[in-house]
């Protein structure tokens, strides 16, 4: 694999060709890009893969949604629709991606969810909405230039630092580093909850910005829910088969090893659509008194085909400076 990345290189020099051209007009105006009246959070990455915008999205949801009336705009990943939608009751994660689902079940009650490929189209629509938003969250448009957002969360993770990476199809950024100077905030993901002083400086002098940086770690639930709530010390006795379609299951699969639960893994691509097939082969996997596991992403693709199914869920925590990363992104929208 690393070998074919080699050979690549020539596609990627001219990928960053591209997309500096691209960012450029842009940037002069050349390319049309709009900017809206009400505050537009974008929240995304360079790096191709899992750098933990969902709980990113979800720590900016508990913050605000008791402040503003809030919107979340994706792009709806993977999903059979097409056009603008507003998440309801009625829709699978076909209907609108696993992850704008996992939005709506949980705060349905306090967030309008939505979807559209055309953030400039989504945005318009969100705004005829009889109880607009005030504030808008773009999930994964950190690239998506067509919109100005008024503000930018860009996410890196801790073991995968966008300046330690290369363009595609060589490396994993989706453009060249420098495009992390559009950023207002920057986030390192993932981290280990006791990280370093030594190690944060470290990764600070990599980074060489003048943008204000912040560490994040994800926390882990200490229960598993589903048809009930189960707490985790006490799934340690069961045989644990884990279902996972998600771009980076290690995190999830060492966090189950200290805690001492034993599982079988099966593993699959990230935002997998599980065909019949594979759905009855892990059916016949858990045959018995085994607990069938999976991520909260995943469970939103799977809880309409497989009954006995149970999640464990995270969230991002800030580690420390909580109180100056809020007041960040609070200024940012003006409260």
């Amino acid at each position: 694999m690393k070998l074919i990345r080699f050979l690549l290189f020539p596609f990627a020099i001219l990928y960053d060709i591209v997309t500096t051209i691209r960012n450029v007009l842009y940037d002069r105006g050349i390319f049309k890009s709009t900017k809206f009246d009400i505050p537009v959070i974008a929240v995304g990455n360079l790096n191709v893969g899992g750098t933990g915008k969902t709980p990113q999205i979800e720590y900016l949801i508990e913050l605000l949604k008791s402040k503003v009336n809030l919107a979340v705009l994706s792009r709806g990943y993977k999903r059979k629709t097409k056009g603008f939608q507003i998440v309801n009751e009625t829709h699978t994660a076909l209907d609108v991606g696993d992850e704008p689902l996992q939005f709506y079940t949980k705060y349905k009650d306090d967030v309008i969810v939505s979807v559209d490929a055309n953030r400039v189209n989504g945005i318009q629509n969100l705004l005829k909405q009889q109880n607009a938003p005030e504030v808008i969250l773009l999930d994964d448009a950190f690239q998506h230039r067509k919109v100005q957002a008024s503000f930018y969360v860009l996410l890196t993770k801790y073991n995968d630092l966008y300046t330690n990476d290369f363009l595609l199809p060589t490396g994993n950024l989706r453009e060249n580093r420098k495009g992390a100077n559009r950023a207002d905030v920057i986030v390192i993901t993932k981290c280990p909850s006791d990280i370093s002083k030594e190690e944060r400086e470290k990764i600070l002098k990599s980074l060489k910005t003048n943008k204000p940086v912040f560490f994040s770690t994800i926390v882990y639930d200490e229960v598993v829910k589903g048809a009930e709530v189960i707490p985790l010390e006490s799934i340690k006795n069961k045989e644990v088969v884990l279902v996972t379609g998600i771009a980076n299951p290690n995190p999830l699969l060492e966090f189950l090893a200290t805690r001492n639960i034993k599982f079988t893994h099966l593993d699959f691509p990230d935002h997998h659509n599980f065909s019949e097939k594979e759905i009855n082969s892990i059916k016949e996997k858990v045959e018995g008194d085994k607990l069938l596991l999976t991520t909260e992403k995943d469970y939103m693709r799977l809880k309409n085909s497989i009954n006995s199914l149970y999640y464990l869920g995270i969230k991002s925590q800030i580690i420390d400076d909580v109180e100056a990363f809020n007041s960040l992104i609070l200024k940012a929208i003006n409260i």
